[in-house]
């Protein structure tokens, strides 16, 4: 491809990736991390932005996506994993969380609060949305071409007059973990983003917009989405450090309640009352351009696994789901997103990082197998953790994993696993090999 048509897909995919909770993690960190900012936003970072390119970057290697990487546990584990990533991602969770979050930031600041009002913005919103992914050919000239160069703007010029006008206010770290480990705190709230999961879905879209611009032989086209990859992540960490920052400047200015709290005190502080419009937009445009990508990444996803419905129709259907549920507003929402993303979540970056290291252990299925069961235990537990309940002294017992209390149980029993089924894919490999000798003789 010509170099602005790869710039433009690392655009577009930087806008699918740079959602509202892309917006709001870094100006807290910033705000509570204070003098310690510079290795706080560096674990960020290393979570926020490595893990997604880690993502690309195996889905880069195999055909089909996430379902041929799950697959590789279990086809029925490669069918009920890929289902439950495509629709927590997209209809049932993510898609109407950003849309309430865009009417939250975008249009809530300025009127009286209402279920009409929130009814008929997601409405307009949702139907913009079905709109421009309803024609994937045209998906590139909108979001690379003209949707993500005025988000870049309008966030620059937030960004601009915050490095201008604002005093450096940053005070010492306000958390003790901000104070002892900045590195790991910012490498948790990083971990918190949950992009790794959105970079799952979003493969199949760039895969789909490069085979439409001509790519087709299957090394041009890793090549090509890994330049795509490292452009959108060098834009997330220019962005992140940037957003970061003015929350730093911010932080000797009161205390701030979340990352949304401060940008709009910022935007108000620096620009009066357009300040809010502008966030507004910032908002509206970053939860609008995640939500195409989610809905274009769904329909591409069910119209290979059931090829007689349209994607049109899918992406349709799709769309009304969340427009549905939307309506229920943000934090109903995020009360039942949050407890699939976490058990997800620890499976997605096992499941990754063992297909990384694929061709050092042959491929073995036991070792993908032994790792998920190890792994998935403390994934469900952590899930229905999060939606509230309580098991007694399986709770004692799980709070004695390593690295429990910073949410990372998984990461012992995952290696555990790892280790294990490798010493199964070796005790195999030898008893056929034994076999084989002895059917020679």
């Amino acid at each position: 491809m010509s170099k602005s048509k790869t710039l433009f897909v690392g655009l577009m995919l930087f806008s699918m990736f740079f959602g509202a909770g892309n917006l709001i993690f870094p100006p807290i960190l910033g705000a509570n991390a204070g003098t310690n900012f510079s290795l706080a936003i560096i674990g960020f970072i290393v979570t926020a932005v490595g893990l997604p390119l880690l993502v690309l970057t195996a889905l880069s290697f195999v055909e089909g996506g996430v379902r041929t990487l799950a697959s590789r546990v279990h086809p029925i584990f490669g069918i009920a994993f890929t289902l439950i990533v495509y629709l927590s991602l997209g209809p049932f969770l993510a898609i109407p969380r950003n849309a309430s979050l865009a009417y939250e930031m975008g249009l809530k600041p300025f009127i009286n609060d209402s279920p009409y009002a929130l009814a008929g913005f997601v409405a307009v919103f949702f139907f913009l949305v079905f709109l421009v992914s309803l024609n994937q050919s045209k998906m590139l000239d909108l979001m690379g071409k003209i949707i993500t160069p005025l988000l870049l703007l309008s966030m620059f010029a937030l960004v601009a007059m915050g490095f201008i006008q604002l005093k450096n206010g940053a005070l010492e770290p306000t958390t003790p973990e901000y104070v002892h480990s900045p590195f790991l705190k910012g490498f948790l709230e990083g971990y918190n983003t949950m992009d790794a999961l959105a970079a799952l879905a979003f493969g199949i879209v760039i895969l789909t917009t490069l085979k439409q611009q001509g790519v087709s032989e299957r090394k041009m086209m890793r090549r090509e989405m890994l330049k795509a990859g490292l452009l959108a992540g060098l834009l997330l960490t220019i962005v992140y450090c940037s957003l970061g920052y003015i929350g730093v400047k911010m932080g000797g200015l009161g205390t701030f309640e979340n990352g949304s709290v401060l940008l709009s005190s910022a935007s108000l502080l620096l620009f009066g009352q357009w300040g809010n419009l502008l966030l507004g937009i910032i908002f509206v445009l970053a939860c609008f351009t995640t939500c195409v990508g989610l809905v274009s990444a769904c329909g591409n996803y069910f119209h290979s696994l059931i090829p007689k419905v349209s994607y049109k129709k899918i992406a349709l259907f799709f769309t009304l789901i969340s427009f549905g549920l939307a309506n229920f507003g943000l934090n109903t929402i995020l009360t039942v997103s949050v407890p699939f993303l976490v058990a997800t979540y620890s499976l997605t970056i096992v499941l990754i990082v063992i297909s990384l290291f694929h061709p050092l252990f042959g491929g073995s299925s036991s070792v993908y197998i032994v790792a998920m069961i190890f792994t998935g235990v403390v994934a469900l537990y952590d899930g229905f953790k999060a939606f509230g309940f309580t098991f007694g002294i399986v709770d004692t017992y799980m709070s004695h994993l390593p690295f429990a209390a910073l949410g990372l149980g998984w990461i012992v029993p995952a290696l555990i696993g790892t280790i294990i089924g490798y010493g199964v894919s070796v005790i195999k490999g030898k008893s056929k090999t034994m076999s084989a000798q002895l059917h020679i003789k």
